[in-house]
């Protein structure tokens, strides 16, 4: 069963994990919290730090099922977000002091004493026994069962140093190996703040009013259509609309956008956004589960869970890398001490190879990015869908673009106006109380222009109003027909039309114009000529793209003069014009089967075919809008295509970190164990190469959170 189809069913829960740290031990939890009486089936997401359970258990039993790490259970429905505790003050890290203070004191009495003092000695196994406990019992429980990990490969190392009469190196072992297990616990946790702060961005409570009552309520205890009153300085509890006042809204927590917007009646508005300067009177349209911020934690951190193609091959890897690991260092200890009869120096080789061949740093490689970088992206307003969305993206070589609502503004615009007979504004109003009424977009435009120029059309009566499919409309006005639509539609009604009209309707035409005329059987009265206004960022952000290598395509049902002047403007390298929705999906699977990666850019609804077809579908202004949130694979929650280049920087700059934390957690292991040929190799240098490489792929990983939105 999926983990979708466990969180649909009505007999799950959903927890939140403290002290989740590795792959290792989400594995191991998982299989733990399946033994339990009465689940019938659970997941573990470990990018999240959750876990998915079918079936009927208690915090206390997933508490003793995740006791071998000392994790804490939570219901996700608390709206409680851990507090960010500094690295030294984590509590798994006080044996660790304690070891380190011992084997500090033991160093110190073992230059001051003589060499066959047993206080150093005793001081050492003491460290060993306190720093390495967890360790150990882990560790044997695997070596029991056969299991090989990382956990194993160091308790045979410690045993063997010990054995061997290495205390002082044992400990040292025991000492860096907690210190490197504390640095992924702290940047897995680092990481998955990104998200978990999100839950603060929402207020727990907010000022309803019932009937005549104003009154403080609960998020959780807020209904649809409940009346809030956010004042000026505070933030918006739940999804709604504006049914009374004026104000700006910071929406940056969801949009990402840093500009405030203006919001009035009947406008849309969502939790977590701050409420600038005006009072404001909201219908709640969602419950607290179901509103846009609660949607966006949730569709990042399933994301988080999926695993990106980098991740399922370390994956991989590291389930054959331990047992070879283990295999060499048998060789090295026996086959050479065997031959030469130095078993004390052999072994010692064989356990510096356990050490320095331990895959922590391999391991938390490639998560720890992905986390990092999915929380950054929806901190700035970009959710994506998944490891693999996050990695496909930054190895696109063509991006294709809905020109409608994508690179356009998707509002008509009435840019031009032509009279040949009568007065404008009285043909203004002839042909906005025709079109009035209307659903068309086009007589929407000249709805508004009328409106613009406070034109009175609303009382001109209008008798024998019908619609021509395809071509126009046509009314009655004092016994005279008049007629409105396009040059085709009026070319069917004269026998021919002037060649300085015809002339004029062309030009405009070759500008990306839709041409609508208003006239008779016998006369054309004027023309006007309507537009979609190119967004601001379109032009600058398909340059960049451009700029970077890629083929960028715009996708029309415009006809072809329209669509290439559009083209032109926006500086797109091809134009696909007079497409139905299927020829999109057909040009889309085109390029697919021609093995080039393709994303679509639409608005989720209309292009959802196409969407799905490609290899990364992003929807545009996903912000309150369902459809986006599910059918895209990366949604842009603003209308703001600036958000496109940042997405794909991030993804280019996380598949590079991942790709140099692998090479460099495999060539540091490599070179390491080179020193086995001459000898040099030490428990000292192998443990300090392990932390060091866990250090630095860390470092490298969380460096994508500093990744930025330059737009």
């Amino acid at each position: 069963m999926s983990r979708s189809q466990i969180n649909t069913n009505p007999n799950a829960e959903t927890y939140r994990i403290q002290g989740l740290s590795c792959t290792n031990c989400a594995a191991k939890f998982e299989s733990n919290v399946k033994q339990l009486p009465g689940v019938e089936n659970a997941q573990v997401n470990f990018g999240a730090s959750k876990v998915y359970v079918e079936g009927n258990t208690t915090i206390q039993d997933l508490e003793k099922a995740g006791s071998f790490e000392n994790l804490k259970i939570t219901n996700e429905r608390e709206r409680k977000s851990e507090k960010k505790i500094s690295f030294w003050k984590q509590k798994d890290n006080i044996r660790l002091y304690i070891a380190a203070f011992i084997i500090l004191i033991s160093l110190i009495a073992s230059y001051s004493l003589n060499e066959q003092s047993m206080i150093p000695t005793i001081g050492f196994g003491a460290a060993i026994l306190i720093g390495g406990y967890s360790l150990f019992i882990k560790g044997l429980k695997n070596l029991i069962q056969f299991q090989f990990d990382m956990n194993t490969l160091m308790t045979i190392a410690v045993i063997g140093a010990a054995l061997i009469g290495e205390w002082l190196e044992g400990a040292a072992v025991v000492i860096l190996f907690a210190i490197s297990e504390a640095l992924e616990r702290f940047s897995m946790d680092k990481a998955r703040h990104s998200i978990q702060s999100l839950m603060d961005i929402a207020p727990n409570e907010a000022l309803i009013r019932r009937g005549n009552i104003e009154q403080t309520v609960d998020v959780n205890d807020i209904q649809i259509n409940d009346i809030m009153i956010v004042k000026p300085g505070q933030k918006i509890a739940m999804d709604g609309t504006v049914i009374k006042g004026s104000s700006s809204v910071n929406q940056s927590a969801i949009t990402g956008e840093s500009i405030p917007v203006a919001r009035m009646t009947d406008d849309e508005v969502f939790a977590g956004t701050f409420n600038v300067d005006g009072l404001l009177e909201i219908r709640v349209t969602k419950k607290v589960e179901d509103n846009t911020i609660s949607k966006i934690i949730h569709l990042v951190e399933e994301a988080q869970a999926e695993r990106a193609p980098s991740q399922a091959f370390v994956d991989k890897f590291a389930k054959y890398y331990t047992p070879v690991i283990m295999l060499v260092a048998l060789m090295v200890a026996i086959v050479p001490s065997a031959i030469t009869g130095d078993w004390s120096t052999w072994v010692y080789q064989g356990l510096a190879i356990l050490v320095v061949g331990c895959p922590c740093a391999l391991v938390i490689s490639t998560p720890v990015a992905i986390v990092t970088a999915i929380g950054n992206a929806a901190k700035n307003g970009v959710l994506i869908k998944g490891g693999v969305y996050l990695e496909e993206t930054g190895s696109l070589q063509t991006i294709a673009f809905d020109k409608t609502g994508t690179l356009t503004e998707g509002v008509p615009h009435v840019t031009n106006i032509v009279s040949y007979q009568g007065e404008e504004d009285y043909n203004l109003s002839l042909i906005a109380a025709i079109e009035n009424g209307s659903q068309h977009p086009l007589a929407a435009a000249i709805i508004r222009k009328a409106d613009e120029n406070n034109i009175i059309f609303k009382n001109v009566e209008m008798e024998n109003f019908k619609s021509i499919t395809g071509k126009g409309v046509q009314a009655t006005l004092d016994n005279k027909d008049y007629y409105v639509g396009s040059p085709d539609f009026f070319k069917d009604l004269h026998t021919s039309i002037d060649s300085t009209i015809q002339k004029q309707i062309e030009d405009l035409q070759l500008e990306g114009k839709t041409v609508i005329i208003l006239g008779t059987n016998q006369d054309i009265l004027s023309l006007y000529a309507i537009a979609d206004k190119v967004r601001e960022a379109s032009k600058n952000v398909v340059t960049k793209l451009n700029k970077l290598g890629m083929n960028t395509v715009m996708l029309t049902g415009d006809n072809h003069n329209t669509a290439s002047a559009i083209g032109n403007q926006v500086g797109v390298t091809n134009v696909k014009s007079n497409l139905l929705p299927e020829d999109k999906l057909k040009y889309i699977k085109e390029l697919s089967t021609n093995h080039q990666k393709t994303a679509m850019v639409g608005d989720g609804i209309n292009d959802s075919p196409a969407l799905a077809a490609s290899t990364v579908g992003i929807a545009m202004g996903g912000a309150g809008t369902d459809t986006a949130l599910e059918t895209a694979d990366i949604v842009l929650m603003s209308d703001d295509l600036n958000k496109l280049p940042y997405t794909m920087n991030l993804s280019k700059k996380t598949l590079r970190i991942i790709k140099e934390n692998i090479i460099f957690s495999l060539g540091i292991k490599l070179a390491a164990l080179l020193l086995v040929i001459p000898g040099w190799l030490t428990l000292w240098l192998a443990i300090f190469a392990d932390i060091g490489a866990t250090l630095i792929v860390t470092l490298n990983s969380l460096r994508l959170l500093r990744v930025k939105d330059d737009a």
